[in-house]
């Protein structure tokens, strides 16, 4: 049997320009691409003309591709002898289920490999012009989801707001925005109503739109705004830099 390949490439937050070389060459490469819902038309275009391209994708609040007939297309195409890519917004391995799949891959004897990309939690704050980590502001950084998978408690946001506030660290939650308002209630249980807050709409890319509020106004702040997903939402004392940004600051890879 010609067994094929997978990888997993990260498209990260839209912009075609943010993407590695080696993601783009893994595009160009691939005879199949599985293609989720926030890569951009742009990001597809890299790849070869005759590539079979299937789109596979997965939004929270709208109808999605089974994740398990996902997992069964990568491995029969591989089976097949194709060179599989599954294109992931984001980076495959930061809430993008790249775990689940590369698991999955390797018990039916799949050659796996994944390439980064930048997440949407960082390019959301650069997009800003300000850090998500800072010497004076904030020692560290937490990525959480604030969509729990059924059956679950999910984030214990109380003791997550304890932390944040004793090890001054940067929040920034992703698939927050439909549980915005009871994030705010639990959050407030440990910090102050004044923490500044940013919420980013569809970083990096065009209609890239944002707001900064406080902790205490985040929900009113979201339904007025009307920023739906996909948004980040980031709590933390480094979104208070945002002021003293006189220009937009570009983002760059180094």
């Amino acid at each position: 049997m010609n067994t094929g390949k997978v990888t997993l490439v990260g498209a990260g937050p839209g912009d075609p320009e943010l993407l590695t070389l080696k993601a783009v060459k893994a595009i160009q490469a691939a005879t199949v691409l599985l293609v989720d819902d926030l890569v951009s038309p742009e990001i597809v275009a890299f790849g070869s003309p005759g590539a079979r391209i299937v789109n596979v994708g997965k939004r929270g609040g709208c109808k999605s591709t089974p994740q398990a007939f996902i997992e069964k297309l990568m491995i029969m195409a591989a089976r097949e002898g194709e060179n599989v890519v599954r294109l992931k917004g984001g980076d495959p391995f930061i809430f993008g289920r790249g775990g689940e799949e590369v698991e999955h891959l390797q018990a039916a004897g799949i050659e796996v490999q994944v390439v980064n990309g930048i997440t949407s939690g960082l390019a959301a704050v650069t997009s800003l012009g300000v850090p998500l980590t800072h010497r004076e502001h904030a020692h560290g950084v937490v990525f959480v989801t604030g969509h729990a998978q059924p059956g679950s408690q999910g984030t214990d946001w109380r003791a997550l707001a304890a932390t944040a506030r004793d090890a001054k660290l940067t929040l920034v939650i992703y698939m927050g925005v439909s549980g915005a308002g009871h994030i705010q209630q639990e959050l407030l249980t440990g910090l102050p109503a004044s923490t500044p807050v940013a919420v980013v709409h569809r970083a990096s890319l065009p209609d890239e739109r944002s707001a900064v509020t406080t902790l205490g106004e985040l929900d009113a702040t979201i339904a007025r705004e009307q920023l739906a997903s996909p948004s980040v939402i980031v709590v933390g004392d480094v979104i208070s830099g945002v002021a003293a940004v006189s220009a937009p600051v570009q983002f760059h890879v180094a």
